[in-house]
């Protein structure tokens, strides 16, 4: 069976699930929407596709799934739009800035009878998958803490961040949805912490780009998360998960190359530069595994009830913040 796709937008992670669908030989990319109708032919004419309006790829019926790609403020309309289409769904995080919004589109799709998957690439990493693995055949034991770091190269452009609903809703939000799946509960308390020390632009709008926080589970395990917006080193994304039996970790990816030692230490390569480099694996993987859940008819591994529960996370996280209190969830 090959499950026919159709994908709207065409930025950096479109052109990412667009590889990753040319990548699964269970799946055809068919059609591409843009608002920009050149930016669109040009699109179709890289990966073999043809370019076409929202409506056209909504009434294709050879069309079985939809990549939604597109900016936040537009995820709910489209997803609404295509489950009642029919068409299975996956889309870019958040499902809505606003949780009523976002349970009120889950539910939709869930009463249209069509899949929604949620892109938490993360999930699907090679190397957080084995931290996973090491978690589920006990070799660490049961897990106590969790430690996330994810630091940017730099602040993302000033009029996407006004957009994007903040650090906690943009960036944390994979960070937390991450955490829920190495900590196998879902945290009931949360406190952050945050402040804007990389873009005085940022602050302006009354964001943060440097921020910690701790989720705590019923049964008292803990999970800390670091983000910055700013690393001048490279795209620092490493887990670390502490167990009763031991503890298992995954590193920075680095860019090819041999580490080399002299009288005056060792060097690497620097770490790879950003998510479009460091997660093309993971990228690939989801959208395999989004294929597959329409072709087997099975839940998807991120749902948008995952969407949910983390867009809710979120939000407690901002008002923690704000009021310097632990937060029940």
């Amino acid at each position: 069976m090959t499950v026919k796709l159709g994908i709207i937008g065409t930025g950096r992670i479109a052109h990412a699930h667009a590889a990753g669908v040319s990548n699964s030989p269970d799946a055809e990319l068919v059609a591409v929407n843009d608002l920009v109708a050149d930016v669109a032919e040009a699109f179709a004419a890289k990966y073999g596709c043809r370019a076409d309006d929202v409506e056209g790829i909504a009434a294709d019926p050879d069309i079985t799934g939809v990549l939604i790609c597109t900016p936040t403020p537009t995820h709910s309309v489209l997803i609404e739009k295509f489950a009642k289409a029919g068409k299975h769904v996956f889309c870019e995080k958040p499902v809505d800035l606003d949780i009523e919004k976002a349970k009120e589109v889950v539910a939709a799709a869930e009463n249209a009878g069509v899949k929604l998957m949620l892109g938490f690439n993360r999930r699907f990493d090679p190397s957080f998958l084995a931290v996973r693995a090491a978690i589920d055949d006990g070799t660490v034991g049961d897990v106590e803490l969790v430690l996330i770091t994810s630091r940017d190269p730099e602040p993302p452009p000033v009029a996407y961040a006004r957009v994007s609903g903040g650090l906690f809703r943009d960036m944390t939000i994979h960070d937390l949805d991450m955490a829920r799946f190495l900590l196998g509960e879902d945290p009931v308390v949360v406190s952050a912490h945050g402040s804007a020390l990389v873009s005085p632009d940022i602050a302006e709008f009354g964001d943060i780009d440097t921020a910690s926080v701790i989720l705590e589970t019923a049964s008292g395990k803990q999970a800390v998360i670091t983000n910055s917006r700013r690393a001048t080193y490279g795209y620092d994304q490493r887990v670390e998960v502490h167990g009763s039996r031991g503890v298992v970790y995954a590193e920075n990816q680095h860019e090819p190359g041999a580490v080399i030692g002299n009288e005056n230490g060792y060097t690497k390569t620097p770490l790879q530069n950003f998510f479009m480099d460091r997660y093309i694996p993971a990228y690939t993987n989801e959208i395999k595994a989004f294929v597959k859940c329409i072709a087997d008819d099975t839940e998807p591994p991120a749902t948008g009830a995952d969407g949910v529960i983390a867009l809710r996370i979120a939000d407690a996280c901002f008002e923690s913040l704000h009021t310097g209190k632990r937060v029940r969830i």
